[in-house]
């Protein structure tokens, strides 16, 4: 009987994981809605803007490009790793960091590496290492334009101060709710176009393209970050209901089999009392 109640104890335990883990797959699915139609009414936006400042910046002379399209010889590298502030969304976090972490080993082992931290699991990763030069966290519990372009802010002027050759961006891409892309996507300086022959045959600018790219860079830069952290927010929440919805089915597979193993078990434990019963009455009428 000691081993029918452990049974009944883990199906206990296993049923309320499991209403925990059906409770956070709702959840996820009720912010994932939100999420997915700000990213997917911004990207348009985002995609066109960056497009348009990147074939403008390549037909500025070189004397007058943008100090955000400035080329450097590549020394200093800051990746900013964006991930979440909390687990429990399968590999959602591990892929960032082993991007990161691939880049750093990779693609700049031989350059300085510094890391910027969006999301807590960033900075869990890799605050041993002692080259976070900032954690941003905090701007998931309000994430607005504003709050993001701060940050974003706070990257060009050290790309401008020169701390900073090359500025790197490692994030989920939302796709849909069972897929995020890993993404690496340079940040500064900014990448013209391969060929941008005939980018301004069809415009006339005023005023002239100098000043529109000065005015519109910083802008097209922040909304690029902002995009960057809505992608991956939307993707966290996809992850994390993919997530919760596979561990609700493996619990509800786990406390079918130990109810079963229960009912077996119950049933021999029966049948061992009635032939204990039946045997004590034939030794009696012996």
């Amino acid at each position: 009987m000691a081993n029918l109640k452990e049974i009944r104890n883990r199906i206990s335990s296993v049923s309320s994981t499991m209403q925990i883990t059906s409770a956070m797959k709702m959840v996820s699915a009720a912010k994932l809605k939100k999420a997915q139609d700000a990213i997917t009414a911004m990207r348009p936006y985002a995609d066109k803007l960056t497009e348009l400042l990147q074939s403008l910046s390549a037909t500025l002379d070189a004397d007058s490009g943008s100090k955000f399209s400035t080329q450097r010889e590549v020394n200093k590298v800051l990746i900013v790793g964006i991930t979440s502030n909390r687990g429990l969304c399968g590999a959602f976090n591990s892929n960032i960091i082993k991007e990161v972490i691939r880049l750093s080993n990779e693609t700049y082992a031989n350059k300085e590496v510094s890391y910027l931290a969006i999301g807590k699991k960033t900075n869990d990763a890799f605050k041993k290492s002692g080259k976070i030069i900032a954690n941003h966290s905090a701007v998931f519990d309000d994430l607005t334009f504003d709050n993001v372009a701060s940050i974003a802010q706070s990257i060009m002027d050290k790309f401008v101060d020169g701390d900073f050759d090359k500025i790197e961006l490692v994030y989920n891409r939302f796709k849909n709710a069972a897929t995020q892309l890993v993404t690496t996507e340079q940040f500064l300086p900014i990448v013209p176009v391969e060929d941008a022959s005939n980018t301004n045959a069809d415009y006339i600018f005023e005023p002239s393209k100098v000043e529109i790219v000065e005015q519109l860079i910083p802008k097209s830069l922040k909304t690029q970050l902002y995009k960057a952290v809505r992608d991956s927010f939307a993707s966290e929440h996809g992850a994390r209901m993919t997530a919760m919805h596979k561990a609700t089915d493996n619990a509800t597979e786990l406390r079918d089999q130990l109810k079963l193993t229960y009912n077996k078990a119950r049933q021999a434990a029966i049948t061992n009392e009635i032939l204990e019963i039946v045997g004590g009455a034939e030794a009696l009428n012996n």
